[in-house]
C-alpha cells in the first residue's frame, strides 16, 4: 500500500483541497472503497459505518492534505407534480431514494417507475446530475 494514501477525516466544506475525485451516489456510500483523485492519486476509504459523502465534503488525508468530493452526474426523472404528498407517497411506499429540489423531486431514471408517474399526472423531465437523495428521518442514507 506504498502508494495509497488513508482518508483521516470527513469535512463538511472541502478547505483548501488539492485535488478532487468525482463519485456516483453508491461510490459516495460505500463503506470501504479505493478511489483515484482526478491527478491520479489512489486513495483508500474506510471506515466503520458507510458515509454520507455529499458534493463539496473534504476528505483529509493522513498526510493533512485535502480531496474536494465532486457528486458524479447520473441519469435522472425530474418530476412535477400538482399533488406532491400523493406523489412522494408511491415513491416512499416503494422505497425510492429520492432528492428534493424546491418543488420538485429527482429519482434515478427508471423506465417502470416513469411510466407510473406519468399514469399519475406527473411532468417528467429526464436529466443527468448530480444525485443527492435525503437521507431518512434518522439521519442516515437507506436502500433497499
Amino acid at each position: 500500500m506504498a502508494n495509497r494514501l488513508h482518508v483521516a477525516a470527513i469535512q463538511a466544506q472541502a478547505r483548501d483541497p488539492v485535488d478532487f475525485v468525482r463519485l456516483d451516489l453508491e461510490a459516495r456510500r460505500k463503506r470501504r472503497h479505493v478511489f483515484t483523485t482526478a491527478g491520479g492519486e489512489r486513495v483508500l476509504l474506510d471506515w466503520a459505518k458507510p458515509p454520507e459523502l455529499k458534493d463539496g465534503n473534504g476528505l483529509e488525508l493522513s498526510d493533512g492534505r485535502v480531496i474536494e468530493i465532486r457528486a458524479e452526474a447520473e441519469a435522472l426523472i425530474e418530476i412535477e407534480t400538482d399533488d406532491p404528498v400523493r406523489i412522494a407517497w408511491h415513491l416512499g411506499n416503494r422505497h425510492l431514494p429520492t432528492q428534493i429540489v424546491g418543488a420538485r423531486m429527482r429519482i434515478r431514471d427508471d423506465h417502470v417507475i416513469a411510466q407510473m408517474l406519468d399514469q399519475l399526472g406527473c411532468r417528467l423531465t429526464r436529466l443527468a446530475a448530480p444525485f443527492d437523495p435525503e437521507g431518512g428521518a434518522y439521519g442516515h442514507h437507506h436502500e433497499h
